[in-house]
């Protein structure tokens, strides 16, 4: 057992500036899909709509998810469990007087993995509640001696974003790599065709990077929170971008109107990274992919 755990903690805390989120968070939030570039699945009724000062923002109607949801994932390296991630919507705010979600993500190790390789990981967005799109994102990595912070202020009126290194151009609605995976809920990939690509951007630290994601068809899978019908997708991993892997990564979302991601797996040199739902409370409507 200390030998497998050894190989864990090497496998996930190798590469210090790869965060322990890339497990869970990162590859999850890699199956968005920004509207400017086009794909047959299409985000729930969007439409234009005027704020006060003037300008035009868009509208999605959706119903994947709201105040109050909790999602409780189990991070494991093969049969060891590693930690445990956290998706909440704790709380409304307001960014230029339109309402927004407070999106939380967080990352534990375990009592047990602590001992050898504490994680103790905090990300949040600050989402427009109407267009699905980020403000304000922050993370605080702490992970082992390693310590890493960042923010970033997205002006989605005139297309800016800042941080304490400066102000970079950024495309209409970009996403953070936690806004992006919520915007993907509200995808409809009933049209999708197995194989279909599409490309996406993210924002992070100085840069926007473009991905491709690839649509592989259905599959039910069980977990410790049920059975589920489910769509599956793959990010395509770019080298020199800002997701990278040994393996295949592929990601399972209940296939209704939640988008529920049920199952993260990754393939690494030994064994492969498993993220699964354990629990799930606050959901905005039923669960009609859930089989059992």
């Amino acid at each position: 057992m200390n030998a497998v755990l050894h190989i864990a903690i090497r496998t996930i805390a190798g590469k210090p500036k790869r965060s322990f989120l890339t497990l869970f968070g990162l590859i999850v939030a890699a199956c968005i899909m920004n509207p400017s570039y086009g794909f047959a699945g299409n985000a729930a009724a969007d439409s234009v709509q005027e704020n006060p000062a003037g300008d035009t923002l868009r509208c999605i109607d959706q119903h994947a998810f709201g105040l109050g949801e909790r999602l409780v994932y189990d991070v494991g390296y093969s049969f060891i469990t590693a930690g445990e991630a956290v998706f909440s919507i704790p709380a409304i705010d307001t960014v230029h007087g339109r309402p927004c979600y407070r999106v939380q993500f967080t990352v534990n190790s375990t009592p047990t993995f602590s001992f050898f390789y504490k994680v103790d990981d905090h990300y949040e967005t600050i989402l427009d509640k109407k267009g699905i799109f980020p403000w304000r994102f922050s993370q605080h990595i702490r992970e082992g001696k390693y310590r890493y912070d960042f923010e970033a202020n997205f002006d989605q009126i005139h297309n800016v974003a800042t941080t304490d290194k400066g102000k970079y151009p950024i495309p209409p609605y970009v996403h953070d790599v936690v806004s992006a995976l919520f915007y993907a809920r509200t995808m409809d990939f009933s049209k999708c065709r197995p194989g279909e690509k599409v490309s996406l951007h993210n924002f992070y630290k100085d840069s926007t990077y473009q991905l491709a994601v690839k649509f592989l068809g259905y599959q039910q899978i069980s977990v410790d929170a049920g059975t589920f019908n489910c769509v599956l997708v793959e990010p395509l991993i770019m080298e020199g971008g800002l997701f990278k892997s040994e393996g295949r990564i592929i990601i399972w979302m209940t296939n209704d109107e939640r988008k529920i991601p049920v199952k993260v797996s990754t393939k690494v040199v030994v064994g492969s990274i498993d993220a699964e739902l354990r629990e799930y409370s606050g959901v905005s409507g039923p669960v009609k992919a859930k089989v059992e």
